[in-house]
């Protein structure tokens, strides 16, 4: 689950991390009166606005804009507030439809006293599965072209792992400060910095943490300006207050409607949809399609109780991709019998009455033989397969078709 960098913010203060002080605003009115308290409070003219979507890159999409005055601070809100920001995380990236900006932060600026002393880094925490450890990412060049510095520049990409059982040690802290070049107080601060945010990601059960940029300001202080948290989704039983936080107007609509039906559904941008039961087949599945000539269209796992009701929600929910051009059943009968998931497909193909796509069925495990009578004997358009190879030949036949 993503959050917004509002709501990153607010957690990281409960771990007495030092952020760039905000306040949220959904009208131009609400963005005036944070200004002005943002000014009081800074003794500053200066303020940020900066847009609340759930993508980064926001400031190379105009979504990020410096205030210098209450005129400013006008044009800016009324222009950032209600637009479609594209940013290159955004889907379609920088040519797509952009995602509609509802909130923006009005924020203090960082940067004064003393801008030509502050320095900007780039700092993650993350999950590295393929060491199996928690893995800090860190780089003395932040700001917005980290993705060009870790491109040309790799040598200033530094990574410290670490053991989930024996957590952050000292001496790690203390080789990244080392490593950004910091000294004095601003040295200390880094390593304060970094052991509270490990900390953050641990204890709320984070995927990733990046902030970036995360700064040293005029007076030797480590502030993270911007922050970008992803949630473990399967953890968030643990934490209802953050779990409270979900946006669910920055999520696919039928990724929301599938988990109201307990079915774990992911958008992709093929053409064949898939409706299997288990994660693992499902990438199996996925495989299959793509050597057969077509794109997944979507992941969707159904779970171990493929019933009529279920099967038909599915199948609901991957027509409302127009690009579907068929769809690949593919359910293995273990705990779930054949039988009863193919007169599901049956009841559901007759009560949706709508379907004009081709519909390749493959059920194998328990009832296997009966569940393909089923399925043959129906005078449905549904293609039977019982080998997997059969079904990615019948995937390549109907594409062509």
């Amino acid at each position: 689950m993503n959050l917004h960098e509002y709501q990153g913010k607010e957690i990281l203060n409960r771990f007495n991390i030092r952020t760039q002080k905000g306040f949220l605003a959904t009208t131009q009115e609400e963005a005036i009166s944070n200004y002005e308290k943002i000014v009081a409070e800074s003794n500053s003219p200066f303020a940020i606005v900066k847009a609340q979507i759930h993508a980064g890159g926001r400031g190379k999409g105009g979504g990020v804009k410096l205030a210098k005055s209450k005129e400013d601070l006008v044009k800016h809100a009324s222009e950032i507030l209600g637009m479609h920001l594209k940013t290159p995380q955004t889907p379609g990236g920088m040519t797509g439809p952009g995602k509609l900006v509802s909130k923006i932060l009005i924020a203090e600026d960082s940067y004064v006293p003393q801008f030509d002393q502050c320095k900007e880094y780039y700092f993650s925490v993350l999950t590295d599965r393929s060491s199996q450890l928690n893995v800090i990412i860190y780089s003395p060049k932040g700001g917005m072209d980290i993705e060009k510095v870790a491109e040309e520049t790799p040598e200033l990409v530094f990574k410290e792992y670490v053991d989930a059982a024996l957590g952050l040690q000292d001496f790690q802290c203390r080789k990244i400060a080392f490593n950004l070049g910091l000294s004095g107080k601003a040295f200390k601060e880094m390593q304060a910095f970094t052991k509270s945010l490990y900390n953050a990601f641990v204890s709320t059960d984070c995927s990733l943490i990046e902030i970036n940029p995360t700064l040293k300001n005029g007076l030797d202080e480590i502030v993270a300006v911007d922050c970008k948290m992803v949630m473990d989704e399967n953890a968030l039983y643990r934490h209802t207050d953050i779990e409270a936080m979900r946006d669910e107007t920055e999520e696919d609509p039928t990724e929301i409607e599938a988990k109201a039906f307990n079915l774990n559904y992911v958008k992709l941008d093929g053409n064949v949809g898939c409706m299997v039961n288990g994660a693992g087949l499902a990438m199996a599945t996925m495989d299959i399609i793509k050597l057969s000539g077509g794109n997944p269209a979507n992941f969707l796992d159904v779970g171990g109780t493929a019933d009529a009701s279920r099967v038909e929600q599915a199948f609901r929910i991957i027509l409302k991709d127009p690009a579907v051009k068929a769809i690949l059943v593919n359910i293995f009968g273990g705990i779930v019998r054949c039988d009863r998931v193919a007169q599901g497909i049956v009841d559901a193909y007759k009560n949706m009455k709508d379907i004009q796509i081709p519909i390749i069925v493959r059920l194998q495990g328990t009832n296997a033989e009966i569940a393909k009578k089923i399925i043959d004997e129906s005078g449905l358009e549904v293609h039977s397969a019982i080998l997997l190879q059969e079904a990615a030949d019948l995937i390549k036949s109907v594409l062509k078709a």
